[in-house]
Parts: C-alpha cells; structure tokens; sequence
C-alpha cells in the first residue's frame, strides 16, 4: 500500500538545529552495493520509517551511494559547476546547510546563517563555483534576503543581498551568467510560528531580477491583484531563457486558476494553460525542472498526485503522469526522474528503484 508523503513526514523532528557551523551531524551508514565506480547522479532528503532524515546520493540507478544523516527535514540540492560538491539546505524554518564532498562521497562541512535569519531551502553557485548563494529569511526586519557564502573559505559568509520581497523560496543564476531570479513567495513567516503564514490577505509575489556582482534591483514582475495569494515559489529557466514558475495558492480552495507561469525580464507574468488544466492538483505545484536541452519543462503536483510536462516552446501541455504523491523531479538527458513518498524512482513511466523504508522529500536534485 503507498504511503502518502506529507503523512510519513509529518512534523519536524525533535532533535535540535544547528548552532553552530562547526556542529557536526549525526552519522548515518555508508553501506551500499553500490561501488565509487558508479558516479553520483542524483541528490534527495528523505526520512526513514524511524523518523530520522537523511540526504542520500544515487547513481543513476537509484543504489544509494553514500547517505549522510540530518539532524532535521531536508528540502532542496544544488550542486557546484566543477560537480564536486553538493550542499542540502534545510527546510523553512532550518538553520543549517550539509555540504557533501562527492567526489570522495563524504561530508564535507555544515553551516548556519546569522542569528535572525534562516533558510528557505534553496540556493546556487555562481559560475566559478567560488560563491554560494542561499535565500533566507531576515525574519525581524520582515524582508527576503540572498546570503553569500565563500565557497573556498568554508563557506563563510561575506555577504548579502536583498531580493525585494517577502519570502523568497527558489532563486537561481540564469544563463547569462549574472543575472540572479527570485521567486519572492509573498508569505511572511516567522521561526516563533513556524509554519504559520501571517499575511495571507496582504501578500505580494513577485519575480525579481538582481544583478549578481553588486545586487542592484534589475526589473521585477508582479501578479494581477486578482492573483495576490498565489505564492510563486519554484522556478527553471528554459533553454529560451524563459523562467517557468511553479506556485502554491493560499486562498479559497472553490477557486480556479492557473498554477504555472512563464515570465521574461521585463515583462509580464504570463498564465500557462487554461484553469481547468489544473483540476485535481490541490492549488500546489511541488517542483519544477528541464530537460537537458531545455524543450520540456516538468512540474510537480504531489497533493495531486500527477507530473506535467510541458512544451517550452509554445507552453502546450505535451503529457501528465499519474504518480501517487511524487513531489522530486529533475531533468535526465532528454526525459526526467521523479520521485516519491513511497521510496520510488521513477524515469517517468517506467519503475528505476523502490524502497518503501524511506520518504523521498519536496525535492530531486540531478548532476
């Protein structure tokens, strides 16, 4: 019997966060059939059935590499330009960051924003790979924020970078190589009331655009008032260097809307498909994704249990899978893998891997 995500997740763990960079993580087994001869391909959080969290590395196989345990609930990857590093960010509200070494499939090191501030679970590297950028949460002084981490120097923080908005989710470097997006969510929050949203009648969600050598404020994108509660949350850049937005509407569960968009810098936040396009997906988009060449585009809808895929060109809607509460997806070659709450893998229909002791989480991440 599939066992339903948000039920074999449910609730944070008790053990603590992270205070300190130095702090290290719970150890987990290494133990695998799988050999180094098998290279990383892909990169989740899970839980296991005794409630611990862990970040695991797959081949392309889905045969766990090499796991790492965390000491609370994992979200999203990303992976350095050079592939040999991986960083884990914890979910909203979590302060900690898991750096893992994949070319000697160890961790590396763990560290944790300033005091005020947590993370929103994704980040990426620049171009060179020396810098780390992370969005957070500058909960006292109600503001979204970039902070900048120096890859070469443990990840120290040397900086920071507003993204004009309340709770930017995903942020990611577009091709251009400088140009940074963030999907500022809209939803304030704060670490007291932890999965609280406390402005769902005020809330603006935007697209912004930041220069990423000194963060000045390039152009930003608003929803039609009509359309304030959709929280724009998830992003991938297509390979016409259109964004493609995923979002997670927080108003009357009776209405009808569109729940992906596609947006250029400068112009207006355009609706992908008619409404009713999105019918059975519970108002939530989990995960977006490309393919290696950028002609589809693939997002999640774990509440509804389906997969779309999307033709970037023209943003028709080329399939939808049926898959029981498969939140991850990450493109592969030309096709995709999914994830889901039942410790399967998928590339699309066909079955890669199972194993029903572990919770796949939000999100896959692939090399």
């Amino acid at each position: 019997m599939e066992i339903n995500r948000r039920q074999f997740i449910a609730g944070l763990a008790s053990s603590g966060i992270f205070t300190s960079a130095l702090l290290p993580l719970a150890k987990i087994s290494n133990a695998s059939p799988a050999t180094q001869s098998s290279p990383p391909a892909f990169i989740a959080a899970r839980k296991d059935k005794s409630g611990h969290y862990s970040a695991a590395v797959l081949d392309d196989r889905g045969s766990i590499l090499f796991s790492e345990r965390l000491n609370d609930r994992g979200h999203a990857t990303t992976i350095s330009p050079n592939k040999k590093l991986a960083v884990v960010f914890a979910r909203r509200p979590g302060r900690f960051a898991l750096v893992l070494d994949l070319l000697n499939l160890k961790k590396r090191t763990a560290f944790t924003p300033p005091e005020g501030h947590h993370f929103f679970g994704h980040g990426f590297f620049s171009n060179d790979g020396k810098l780390l950028y992370a969005t957070e949460n500058d909960y006292e002084n109600e503001r979204g924020i970039i902070g900048i981490y120096d890859a070469a120097d443990n990840f120290k923080r040397v900086s920071q970078i507003e993204t004009y908005g309340i709770g930017p989710h995903e942020a990611l470097l577009m091709s251009d190589g400088t140009t940074i997006a963030v999907a500022n969510g809209g939803i304030l929050t704060h670490p007291d009331y932890p999965r609280q949203k406390l402005n769902i009648s005020t809330m603006e969600p935007s697209i912004s655009y930041l220069d990423a050598r000194d963060g000045k404020l390039l152009s930003r994108a608003r929803l039609p008032r009509e359309f304030y509660q959709l929280s724009l949350r998830h992003m991938a850049e297509s390979g016409d260097g259109t964004l493609w937005i995923g979002g997670q509407y927080e108003g009357s569960p009776t209405d009808s809307l569109s729940l992906v968009a596609s947006q250029r810098p400068g112009k207006q936040i355009l609706p992908i498909s008619d409404p009713k396009t999105y019918i059975g997906m519970n108002h939530y988009i989990g995960s977006v994704a490309v393919n290696a060449s950028g002609t589809l585009v693939a997002t999640s809808a774990p509440r509804g249990n389906a997969i779309a895929l999307w033709n970037s060109a023209d943003g028709t809607l080329a399939k939808t899978i049926q898959r029981q509460d498969a939140g991850g997806v990450a493109g592969f070659g030309e096709s995709f893998v999914i994830s889901d709450g039942s410790g399967n893998l998928w590339q699309e229909e066909r079955a890669i891997h199972q194993n029903s002791d572990y919770a796949w989480d939000n999100h896959l991440t692939s090399l």
